[in-house]
């Protein structure tokens, strides 16, 4: 791919990584991009670097504007990106809209004081029992998304663990403070920002709280706002909807550059399992017609789940089935399975790179995550383990990536050749 064009997000390959798990710290990320050019990536999406309790991963954040001590300091993160740029990398983050850590300052202030300026930053209940009808799907951790605040006597809101608060996007000062953040990130040199979990920031009684439409309001907010800052910087849309829905992320051109297509990706999986090509074909079809300058992301694998809820209750439990046979890797049997390539195939070089060469038939732009490329298995299954996720997050293995470098017939050797034949043309 030529970076130099003017929509290079189009049919890029991004390459998803954790830096803890792939490289340690950001000195060792830097070393390590002679690597990820020569599997001809394009851009690097940063799982989350920045300060947290890491209770999810990393999403519970603490400080917006600066990076975990044990991954570096700001001015590693600056000379990263610097030589990222010089291999022609695009580095993309994470940022995190819906909600923050429960130790973020903010919400230090707001959950013990009453009058101070922060309460208003996050959502409250005295009761608990208003929006009971929003989605909760960690319903394994949690019975309620009201989350008890012994300070202040009331109850915070919380979409995901309790330790991640909601913000109160109903307050313009939040809007402000995000933009604030951005711009620190743009100013660092950073080419795009992924928006986490991106339908959910707003908050409606009598709904699923899930892709009302005051979420397009606030995307083009931003998106206007880094237009004026920097034309270059993308949004990546984390949009886990049906296609026609997903779609409108897009907006006319002036939302998110990227989306992420779920459905695709999950039709993919069906036709790799046997099911009819109509139904993938129908999926492409459906993704047809979205602006000129936006292109869909498609993917096998992610550090998440596969969204299995998207599709219909006969086609999820077959999927899952075949995916997680025994149900070791599925925080909600036939509804979410968190499963590398690597581990549905076992290890089956053949099968793996006959998927991916299938991914990057399909329009638009392409993800891969790390570790997919040198065929990695899931981490053995842990007894009471109620966030399987972490079973795709294990350390990127370095020993088998050099061993697979030296052999014309690996996996890493097979993945290279079709992403880069994809860079190519």
């Amino acid at each position: 791919m030529n970076t130099d064009k003017k929509y290079w997000w189009k049919d890029a390959t991004f390459y998803s990584l954790y830096l803890d798990k792939f490289a340690g710290n950001f000195i060792n990320l830097t070393d390590k991009l002679s690597y990820l050019q020569n599997l001809g990536i394009d851009a690097i999406w940063l799982l989350p670097h920045y300060p947290s309790p890491m209770i999810d991963g990393g999403y519970d954040i603490t400080d917006f504007l600066n990076v975990r001590s044990e991954l570096g300091t700001l001015n590693d993160f600056e000379k990263f990106v610097t030589e990222a740029h010089v291999l022609d990398i695009k580095v993309i983050i994470d940022i995190t809209l819906n909600h923050t850590s429960n130790q973020h300052i903010w919400f230090e202030n707001a959950s013990k004081d009453l009058r101070s300026s922060y309460r208003d930053y996050y959502i409250w209940s005295n009761t608990g029992k208003e929006l009971l009808l929003a989605e909760n799907p960690f319903s394994n951790i949690k019975t309620s998304n009201w989350i008890p605040n012994t300070h202040t006597n009331d109850y915070y809101f919380a979409t995901f663990y309790p330790q991640q608060p909601d913000l109160n996007w109903e307050n313009p000062a939040v809007l402000e403070e995000m933009l604030k953040i951005l711009d620190f990130w743009i100013d660092m040199g950073v080419d795009g920002f992924r928006l986490d979990s991106i339908p959910r920031i707003i908050k409606e009684e009598g709904t699923s709280c899930v892709n009302l439409p005051k979420v397009h309001d606030v995307v083009r907010k931003i998106r206007k706002h880094i237009e004026k800052k920097s034309s270059e910087t993308i949004l990546v849309a984390e949009n886990d909807l049906p296609i026609n829905e997903a779609k409108k992320y897009f907006g006319n051109g002036d939302e998110c550059h990227v989306g992420l297509n779920f459905v695709l990706g999950l039709q993919l999986w069906l036709s790799l399992m046997g099911d009819s090509q109509d139904k993938l074909q129908s999926a492409i079809d459906q993704s047809s017609g979205i602006p000129d300058s936006c292109s869909w992301a498609t993917f096998l694998n992610n550090h998440d789940s596969h969204a299995l809820y998207l599709l219909d209750p006969e086609t999820k439990k077959r999927l899952s089935k075949w995916m997680d046979p025994d149900y070791k890797y599925s925080l909600k049997p036939a509804s979410k399975t968190s499963v590398r390539v690597g581990e549905i195939f076992n290890g089956d070089k053949r099968r793996i790179l006959s998927a991916y060469r299938k991914l990057f038939d399909l329009p638009g732009a392409h993800i891969l995550y790390y570790g997919d490329e040198i065929g990695m298995r899931n981490l053995p299954p842990v007894a009471g383990n109620k966030d399987t996720r972490t079973y795709v997050r294990g350390d990127f293995d370095w020993e088998e990536a050099e061993k697979q470098k030296e052999d014309e017939n690996s996996i890493l050797t097979g993945i290279s050749e079709i992403t880069c034949h994809r860079s190519i043309n």
